[in-house]
């Protein structure tokens, strides 16, 4: 009971202080129920845990293979605990700083081709302008569109984007103000392609409201619920959900012919930053408009970069020739 106080304490501290997102916080619960379940089984506990206990627990999770991805962050959570309840008063000593993260190499991110990203823009177009007799089938087809649209023209997160206010549909501006993690907030531009499928959705939803107020039958096929989001749902956020899209996604890439495990919304968010990166974008300039906090993070971009820095140099070298 003691631990689980503890936790709920550091998370608290997490929230208030740093902003910490959901996702963020579900995880380091996670991370440290985790351990706290493996140093119970020992007698021991995380307040009274020593460094060697720590260790016992990181070499367990060695003997179940796990990601060297998954153990840093465990321990990135075990330090942040114990720093926080060292801070606090709560025991005399950081057992957490000895321990070392297993080295990682980052993986090059999966990146759609401007081609196939341009098939599936395509055919979501196509589905968004045809005449479904459903009108459930025309407002997936219409908020798929312009969810695809948004996320390429921005390379918004899939949390940034599906939580959009309904504002955005009425706004004309070419940038769009998003608050992204830690409740930063960063401009964006909008493409002319993204502004018009915001304008057909846009035109769907009063469509839809005008049926509701005429009570006419095709109102009794959708959600009457009036709602602050651009995208709303029934789920229990409000709006539609990270999974639902994902899921839409992938049956529209099978639909054009690309393999589902190709295709999701983090995979389109590596494409914007990418072809943004091959057509000449600084590095810096992708890092704002992604909200990455350091450059390091974009960094794992420039692989795409090689084959032009090395026509850059063969082009422009004076002695590139010699």
């Amino acid at each position: 009971m003691v631990d689980l106080e503890l936790i709920r304490r550091f998370l608290d501290m997490l929230a208030a202080e740093r902003g910490a997102s959901l996702h963020t916080l579900d995880a380091y619960r996670r991370d440290l129920e985790d351990v706290m379940a493996f140093l119970a089984q020992r007698k021991d506990s995380l307040l009274t845990a020593d460094i060697e206990a720590l260790r016992a627990f990181l070499d367990a999770l060695a003997a179940r293979h796990m990601a060297a991805s998954t153990t840093a962050r465990k321990i990135s959570a075990l330090r942040q605990f114990y720093r926080f309840v060292y801070g606090e008063g709560l025991r005399p000593d950081d057992p957490s700083g000895r321990l070392k993260s297993p080295k990682q190499v980052r993986p090059l991110p999966k990146v759609l081709s401007i081609d196939d990203v341009s098939r599936l823009l395509d055919l979501a177009k196509t589905e968004a302008y045809a005449a479904h007799e459903s009108f459930i089938r025309r407002n997936q087809a219409a908020r798929l569109h312009v969810l695809l649209e948004l996320l390429y023209a921005t390379g918004l997160r899939v949390s940034e984007l599906v939580s959009l206010p309904a504002q955005l549909a009425k706004s004309t501006d070419r940038l769009v103000m998003v608050k992204g993690k830690g409740n930063k907030e960063r401009l964006v531009p909008l493409t002319q392609a993204a502004r018009d499928a915001l304008t057909h959705w846009r035109d769907m939803q009063a469509a839809h409201k005008k049926a509701l107020e005429e009570k006419t039958p095709l109102a009794k096929s959708a959600s009457t619920s009036k709602s602050s989001w651009l995208f709303p749902s029934d789920s229990e956020s409000g709006h539609l959900t990270r999974q639902a899209f994902a899921r839409d996604l992938k049956a529209l890439a099978q639909q054009a012919g690309l393999h589902p495990d190709a295709v999701s919304p983090h995979i389109l968010r590596h494409a914007f930053a990418s072809h943004l990166l091959q057509n000449g974008a600084d590095l810096r300039i992708v890092q704002q408009l992604l909200g990455h906090a350091d450059i390091s993070t974009t960094q794992i971009y420039t692989h795409v970069l090689d084959d032009r820095l090395k026509g850059m140099v063969r082009d422009l070298h004076p002695l590139a020739d010699s």
